[in-house]
């Protein structure tokens, strides 16, 4: 699982349950992440080898970054639990900078001299002065990154050492699959 997001989004859809009985999901729901080529062959790839009516249309859909919701709840109730969903978190690397963030000398000043070495180490141009955390050659900022360009691993170290987080974890439904008449719609 890739983040404690992840891990809330499935305790909302648990339920008070943690038993399995029969088979079946005894809470509200599961959500299942993993390899698609193995949701795919739990789902079935077929009509001739699917586990019940046109789950293998679910199927087709699995690839890139995906998973699979089953749940008890109302299809209403999902979407408007996903539709609702928007928690900050720290940028990973590769991603795109939403904004132009700069560090001051105030921002640097507060954390400890044991720091500098591993800030150096990440691209910072910090030293120790007069027993604080400074920026080399009296700077009074330094710019982390640039609107639109893509973070390097460096650079996110920096920002979730700084607390600054520039992305928002959100889940898009992709489809809803009826287990009454199987029916399968696209929700995007």
């Amino acid at each position: 699982m890739r983040s404690n997001h992840f891990k809330d989004v499935r305790l909302h859809f648990r339920g008070n349950s943690n038993s399995m009985d029969d088979g079946e999901c005894s809470g509200e729901g599961r959500l299942f992440l993993g390899k698609n080529k193995l949701l795919q062959i739990a789902l079935g790839r077929t009509s001739e080898d699917e586990y019940s009516d046109n789950l293998h249309q679910i199927s087709k859909i699995l690839s890139g970054s995906v998973g699979v919701l089953c749940t008890s709840q109302s299809p209403k109730d999902v979407e408007e639990y996903f539709a609702n969903l928007a928690v900050e978190d720290f940028a990973r690397a590769g991603q795109e900078s939403p904004k132009t963030v700069v560090l001051s000398k105030a921002q640097i000043e507060t954390h400890p001299v044991s720091m500098v070495e591993q800030f150096r180490k990440l691209g910072l141009p910090v030293e120790v002065k007069n027993g604080r955390v400074a920026y080399v050659g009296g700077r009074e900022e330094w710019e982390v990154c640039k609107e639109g360009n893509e973070l390097t691993v460096e650079q996110c170290k920096i920002l979730v050492h700084m607390g600054i987080k520039l992305a928002v974890f959100r889940i898009e439904l992709l489809s809803c699959w009826e287990k009454g008449d199987g029916t399968v719609n696209e929700l995007q």
